[in-house]
């Protein structure tokens, strides 16, 4: 029974041995400073694909998790109003050109009409002078009165002004429109030749082209719907592009530089370890600043992005992923 009574004892103070011991290991490793970790995750480059113009869908070529090369055609609108502007522009484009045609150019009939009123004026002329001479003759052997002279000169002087508007009216016809008309016509040619320029650009916004190479995380357009100028009908992320972000507080930063090397596990990648490179830290605006919770002894601290990229390509990484950096050699002092 002694022998009982000492082995229940030796139990007892074992299991308080070995109790203090376990509350103290506790103690001991809350007392053991922990490494600072830091959360982030994966951004790429997003393209928010809009019309310029206002359209109903008619054709659709892409979906949600396809893959488009830059370029690709991933959508056609049609607008009816816009197809009818652009044929009204280039029928006014036309008028313009045949206007300016023929204020740069005369009728070969036209300049031969006006030759043969030259010559008739010529012919007129003759005559006239024939005339004026015989009576002047007759006036001096006095056979004819002074009337009749004088009648033959006005007669003369008014041929020889017919003939001189003829000489005019020739030389206005070979020469055209005034430089004034030619510059007015052409203006109106280089007016019309920009709104059909402008009708085509409109028209051609209603084929919708992918900007960049990337993956379709969003289609919001369906086959039939209108859609106005500027509403988003798909979404494109550049795969080829991405990176890791941060938001440090700026008492951890510690001399972080553009170019320092990190290491981050990704969680979705089954922990795997990623290099990165620092490739920009910037300061938040002022909504992201920490602020003091004492009145005194204590400072408002900036939040800055650390922004960084893989050194390697990383198969299966996606924007939206967390990445958990390690901060012990910049861990809080």
């Amino acid at each position: 029974m002694k022998t009982l009574n000492v082995l229940v004892g030796f139990v007892r103070w074992t299991v308080v041995l070995v109790a203090l011991a376990a509350i103290g290991f506790l103690f001991w490793q809350s007392a053991e400073k922990q490494p600072l970790l830091v959360q982030g995750e994966v951004a790429a480059a997003r393209i928010d694909l809009s019309p310029r113009v206002s359209g109903r869908v008619v054709k659709l070529n892409a979906n949600v998790g396809d893959t488009v090369a830059a370029g690709a055609l991933i959508a056609e609108l049609e607008s009816p109003q816009l197809d009818a502007a652009l044929t009204a522009a280039e029928a006014t484009l036309e008028v313009a050109r045949a206007d300016f045609a023929r204020v740069n150019s005369t009728r070969p009939e036209t300049i031969a009409a006006r030759r043969a009123e030259l010559a008739a004026a010529d012919a007129d002329v003759v005559l006239y002078q024939e005339v004026y001479g015989r009576r002047s003759q007759l006036l001096n052997s006095g056979n004819a009165p002074q009337s009749q002279l004088d009648e033959a000169k006005r007669n003369l002087e008014a041929a020889m002004r017919k003939r001189e508007a003829a000489t005019a009216t020739l030389q206005l016809a070979i020469a055209g429109a005034s430089a004034e008309e030619r510059a007015l016509s052409a203006a109106q040619v280089k007016q019309a030749e920009a709104t059909v320029k402008l009708r085509r650009t409109d028209v051609a916004e209603l084929a919708l082209h992918a900007p960049i190479a990337g993956e379709v995380t969003t289609r919001v357009a369906e086959l039939g719907e209108n859609f106005a100028a500027g509403s988003t009908l798909y979404s494109i992320v550049d795969m080829g592009n991405l990176w890791f972000t941060f938001n440090i507080r700026e008492d951890l930063l510690h001399g972080l530089k553009v170019g320092d090397s990190l290491e981050v596990t990704v969680p979705a990648l089954d922990k795997a370890k990623v290099e990165l490179r620092v490739t920009m830290i910037n300061v938040q605006g002022q909504y992201s600043t920490w602020r003091a919770t004492r009145a005194t002894g204590d400072f408002d601290l900036r939040t800055f992005e650390v922004r960084a990229v893989p050194t390697a390509r990383v198969e299966g990484l996606r924007p939206g992923m967390s990445a958990i950096a390690v901060w012990s050699d910049r861990a809080r002092p």
